[in-house]
């Protein structure tokens, strides 16, 4: 018996009016706020944008670090006398550094794009003062100048760790290197319409140069691409229109490059990694514990050595650039030792635990730290660090003036009467904190007894004019910061945020035992 049209009709609606509402059953249902009960990432309720946590990304050039506990500070008899380097057991949370030293080419880059970006705009001055000072090879006694003229420049020297840079010019090329990461970020999620960005900046931008903290601060004025203006874009304000400005809350910049702490440095360049997994319950379980001190950046193996003790083709091979002895910076012809008179390419030699090379040896790398010989017996347990100067931006001029001739974002130091309520701190400038008190029992006199001022910057782990001593990640020497060696380079580091863990994108901080329902008694 066939179905008349009125019943083929209701059978019809029902079925639609099923399946609407299976459709509406399998929904995901809008986060909600635990406080206010407000939807997130909802029109209907003013589009309050979460972005759901999750492991950041890594930035380029840089390797992750899950930080730990560890002994910082001498691993070896102090045959300086310094007694600057007191062995204590201290924290560093996880965090980011690169892989290897800056090098050559990576310099020449940073140096292309201001002669494009100020030297168009007339401001040379700011090109010339980036420079690396090529005049740190000569020697009054030694033949040194066609490393003046060839080391920094010559394509064989590319992929060498650049030299000459001072603390402060490091420090400028990490600024430099966060506005080009999260520039490029953002043009990539349209944010910034590349084709115009890239017209603007290498064609004399000047001062109007893409800067991060400025365009959080809205000081910078970009250009949207077609992408974050159409409908599509799932950022919206709250009256529903696409968002074409990002904000650090969305998830698209990264942190800032910066120079390591010592602290992280020195972890990092131990390469520590938990040789004694317990397996349990089908996961990694980690012991509390320390492996055997090392001397250098690399596993003792049984003994402490400057060779590699690997059975194999690199058995007794050198694992570091470094001076072995007077008159010995290669070894014999036929037989080099390490294979490098001067630095060697950043790739040379094994990496270590971490993945990193030439922590020990090559070049000496400047660390964010003041130096002060006595800074480990009293600085904290918890990513130790001296040389903060707390600021704020200098808004004295008013909005739309906040950014100096270079384009970053002018700050001033936080004003020390605004800050006696605090516990804290109370003074914005804590570079020299505790000289000269009667805790610290510690004055210096820079220029009268001591070499050592405020200026004085940390830097390790030996180079390729270096003794072995000097390759022990718990040495340390200083100089000022605006001066720089043959020795001397660098390489930068990123805070990591959210997990310690940061190895998937479900890693969370703590522990999260299974939820177990309770019984009824």
């Amino acid at each position: 018996m066939q179905l008349s049209n009125i019943a083929k009709h209701s059978l019809l609606i029902l079925s639609i009016a099923g399946f609407t509402t299976s459709c509406s059953f399998f929904k995901r249902k809008p986060d909600k706020s635990n406080t206010t009960g407000w939807n997130y990432n909802d029109k209907n309720y003013g589009n309050f944008n979460v972005t759901k946590p999750k492991d950041i990304q890594t930035a380029p050039g840089l390797v992750f670090v899950q930080g730990g506990t560890f002994t910082m500070g001498a691993t070896q008899e102090d045959v300086m006398g310094d007694w600057n380097n007191i062995p204590r057991r201290v924290t560093v949370n996880s965090f980011f550094i690169d892989k290897t030293e800056i090098s050559n080419l990576n310099y020449r880059e940073y140096l292309y794009w201001l002669e494009g970006t100020f030297g168009g705009a007339g401001m040379d001055s700011i090109v010339d003062q980036a420079k690396p000072d090529t005049l740190v090879w000569r020697d009054e006694l030694s033949y040194n100048e066609p490393y003046v003229e060839y080391y920094f420049r010559h394509p064989s020297y590319n992929n060498y760790p650049v030299v000459g840079v001072s603390w402060k010019q490091a420090t400028d090329f990490c600024i430099w290197r966060t506005d080009r990461v999260n520039e490029l970020a953002l043009m990539e999620k349209g944010f910034l319409d590349k084709r115009t960005q890239i017209k603007k900046t290498l064609n004399g931008a000047g001062q109007d140069n893409f800067n991060t903290k400025a365009y959080l601060l809205g000081e910078y004025q970009a250009t949207p691409g077609r992408e974050v203006t159409s409908k599509k874009n799932p950022l919206k304000d709250a009256q529903g229109r696409p968002r074409t400005t990002a904000k650090f809350e969305d998830g698209i910049m990264f942190g800032d490059y910066r120079l390591p702490t010592e602290a992280e440095w020195e972890y990092a360049a131990y390469g520590y990694v938990m040789e004694n997994p317990q397996k349990k319950a089908g996961k990694v379980k980690g012991e509390e514990l320390i492996a055997n001190k090392q001397i250098y950046a690399w596993k003792n193996n049984g003994f402490d050595n400057i060779r590699s003790t690997q059975k194999g083709a690199a058995q007794g091979s050198f694992q570091a650039n470094f001076k072995r002895g007077n008159g010995d910076n290669m070894g014999l012809a036929g037989g080099l030792n390490d294979n490098a008179a001067i630095p060697a390419e950043v790739t040379s030699f094994l990496p270590n635990g971490f993945g990193l090379y030439n922590m020990s040896g090559n070049v000496n790398e400047w660390v964010q730290d003041v130096y002060r010989p006595l800074t480990g017996s009293e600085a904290n347990d918890f990513n130790p660090f001296r040389g903060n100067e707390f600021k704020k931006v200098d808004r004295s001029l008013g909005e739309g003036n906040l950014r100096d001739d270079k384009g970053r974002i002018k700050l001033v130091a936080e004003s020390d009467s605004a800050l006696k309520n605090r516990r804290n701190y109370q003074k914005s400038y804590a570079v020299n904190f505790g000289d000269g008190d009667s805790a610290s029992n510690a004055s210096y006199g820079y220029g009268i007894t001591t070499l050592i001022s405020d200026k004085s910057r940390v830097y390790k782990g030996g180079s390729w004019n270096d003794r072995a001593y000097w390759l022990s990640p718990g040495t340390r020497r200083f100089l000022e910061e605006d001066q720089s060696l043959s020795t001397l380079g660098f390489r930068c580091a990123m805070s990591h945020y959210g997990s310690a863990e940061g190895t998937s994108r479900n890693a969370k901080t703590g522990i999260f035992f299974p939820a177990r329902r309770n019984k009824r008694g």
